[in-house]
């Protein structure tokens, strides 16, 4: 791809050089801020969320996501505006948004009307910053907040109109081809995980030998091995079982592995990196030790399967967030087959199917997971059946990784496009578009609960 002929320097700390004909405009000479409220006329308006994917519409009704008591707070956004988080910007996967839809959005986020300046152009350039959190410069205080008044004042690169449109061409046309090819990877990501449940299905609710069966009794499992029992998960493992005598003997000051939701993967994995004292986690939160098994038990994690076994937990107890359930397995059921067990489909969708709650915060009960019944193998051929999981899943995990993995290429090559067309790295003003379809990064329904905004990050 060419380069400018000629380029100056920048007084920007984010952009070391630019092309000479360029000009730097002050924000507050094309951002006016919104600070229309909804007030008590909510229901004219839709709910937007600022996700990775952009500003969506969000489905109220889907119960996805979490949601204030009240609306009255959000700020009107207007089709064309622009949305910035401006705050805990480090930890924010997005930061910034163009919105596409008339609707309101959390009263945390600032919202610009966008003046003087093609709106694709500078939102590319902000998302160019905002992957690479380059506006550190600009941040002020522990949640590293960046003021109005200073975003206000700060400069930024511009072209001519001519160059912005055709900049915003080249942009669309680009990362439109990489969506491409990224929902084609993002399809076989979701292949290889159904094929990676089925395996999990097949081995823990059926086994895998060839032998005689008998009516489990059980409406949605039908047949199963003649030589395994029927047992509800209440007779097979504690759920919530205390660890009290384990924290008698422990010292206040003794540290322990901490466990929020967001450190437990829907793949089993978990991360032991945080630690707290006793005494600040001895009461308000769930606690485990090294062998149980932990559920999440709110939507949308528990229908995504976050959970795990604690075998490779790194403290013999642990505390975590009080949206996990906790099952000790007793001698009747080896801990990795009991996690494996509430990795089936059936333990999820039908666990959905009871959620209670309001939308947004629906939970599955104790109850279900006492009472939820299945065949259960002897402990010797539990082993049998894990090891065959384990040599089943090996392939499929490697492949899911190799896919990721492009994934998150894709991802790279496409963010380094967009940041070389925004800051002037390469010339695009003669490259003739192709007619092309323009495809979104992805689609609403295929977003996962971290793609979701939540109203936790108001102030």
């Amino acid at each position: 791809m060419r380069t400018y002929q000629e380029y100056i320097d920048s007084p920007l700390p984010w952009l070391r050089k630019m092309p000479s004909h360029w000009e730097l405009f002050r924000n507050k000479n094309i951002f006016q801020e919104v600070k229309e409220t909804v007030k008590e006329d909510a229901s004219a308006y839709p709910l937007l969320s600022l996700t990775t994917k952009g500003i969506i519409l969000r489905d109220v009704e889907s119960g996805k996501g979490k949601f204030p008591k009240d609306f009255n707070t959000y700020k009107v956004v207007s089709k064309g505006d622009m949305a910035f988080c401006l705050f805990d910007i480090d930890e924010t996967p997005r930061t910034v948004g163009l919105s596409s839809y008339n609707g309101m959005l959390t009263g945390a986020y600032t919202i610009f009307h966008v003046n003087n300046i093609n709106p694709r152009y500078v939102y590319y350039y902000y998302l160019s910053l905002d992957n690479v959190k380059a506006l550190r410069p600009l941040y002020s205080g522990l949640r590293k907040t960046i003021n109005v008044g200073t975003f206000l004042g700060t400069k930024l690169p511009v072209p001519s109109s001519t160059e912005q449109d055709q900049i915003v061409r080249f942009l669309d046309w680009k990362v439109s081809g990489i969506n491409k090819l990224i929902s084609v990877k993002k399809r076989q990501v979701s292949e290889y995980s159904e094929l990676r449940k089925a395996v999990i299905d097949q081995g823990i609710l059926y086994g895998f030998s060839k032998s005689e069966n008998k009516y489990s009794g059980v409406y949605w499992l039908g047949e199963i091995p003649a030589t395994w029992e029927v047992f509800s998960l209440k007779r097979v493992c504690r759920v919530n079982a205390s660890i009290s005598e384990d924290v008698k003997a422990m010292k206040d000051s003794d540290l322990v592995t901490f466990l929020p939701m967001e450190n437990v993967s829907e793949t089993g994995e978990i991360d032991c990196s945080i630690k707290k004292k006793i005494a600040d986690v001895r009461s308000g939160f769930s606690s485990f030790a090294k062998g149980d098994v932990v559920v999440a038990k709110i939507t949308p994690c528990f229908e995504n399967g976050k959970g795990a076994c604690l075998d490779d937990l790194d403290t013999d107890i642990g505390f975590g967030t009080t949206e996990f359930i906790n099952l000790r397995p007793s001698e009747k059921v080896l801990s990795k087959y009991l996690y494996m067990i509430t990795m089936t489909r059936p333990f999820r969708k039908l666990g959905e199917e009871v959620m209670t709650g309001s939308a947004g915060q629906k939970r599955v009960s104790i109850n279900y997971i006492k009472n939820f019944t299945l065949g259960i193998p002897s402990v010797e051929e539990q082993e049998s059946i894990l090891s065959e999981i384990d040599a089943r899943l090996k392939p499929i995990d490697k492949a899911l990784e190799i896919e990721q993995e492009n994934i998150n290429n894709l991802q790279e090559f496409k963010a380094r496009i967009i940041s070389d067309a925004v800051t002037g790295r390469i010339d695009v003003r003669t490259v003739e578009i192709p007619e092309y379809e323009y495809i979104e990064d992805q689609s609403v329904e295929e977003l996962d609960e971290d793609d979701i905004e939540t109203e936790e990050q108001e102030d």
